[in-house]
């Protein structure tokens, strides 16, 4: 009998994690249009990982200064940019989105 409570609690569970108008671990941001280079030069100052590429290229940060994965921006050559950031943030910048705001 225990094994089919236990799968009843985890089907449970994972209905309402993935249910519609549950929190968002995530969000998608669109920021203008940036070149290779520009991207590198604000992933650098982020202390992030520069990630080249054809059309593709991205940085990817811990969110604290370090590289990882947390935070991340993305572009894809001659359109807007995306950014995925935790916890529901709204970044204005690719430097916002990179970093974790401090406490005021």
């Amino acid at each position: 009998m225990r094994p089919i409570t236990a799968l009843i609690v985890l089907t449970a569970a994972l209905v309402l994690l993935l249910a519609p108008g549950a929190p968002a671990l995530a969000s998608d941001i669109t920021l203008p249009k940036m070149t290779p280079e520009q991207l590198k030069a604000a992933c650098d100052k982020a202390g992030g990982k520069f990630s080249p590429g054809t059309p593709i290229y991205g940085c990817g940060t811990d969110c604290q200064g370090k590289p990882g994965t947390d935070c991340t921006v993305s572009c894809t050559a001659g359109q807007k940019c995306t950014a995925q950031v935790v916890g529901g943030r709204r970044a204005h910048s690719v430097a916002d989105a990179l970093t974790k705001p401090g406490r005021h």
